[in-house]
């Protein structure tokens, strides 16, 4: 008797869309949904970019 295993529930990286299962993944909350990252490297860069998008519309507004 074979045993079968439930299907992990797997869950796009946000930077390199690589699919991951969830319970790996590693999450950031943003405003208004939560982002999945296969690694702190993807984590990063999409930090990164969330920091220049801030510093970007700061300097819009003056």
């Amino acid at each position: 008797m074979s045993e079968t295993k439930p299907e992990t529930k797997q869950v796009p990286c946000e930077i390199c869309l690589k699919e991951i299962p969830a319970s790996e993944a590693k999450t950031a909350e943003a405003v208004d949904y939560v982002a999945h990252f296969c690694g702190l490297d993807c984590y990063n860069q999409w930090k990164a970019k969330q920091e220049a998008d801030e510093t970007s519309k700061a300097g819009a507004r003056t």
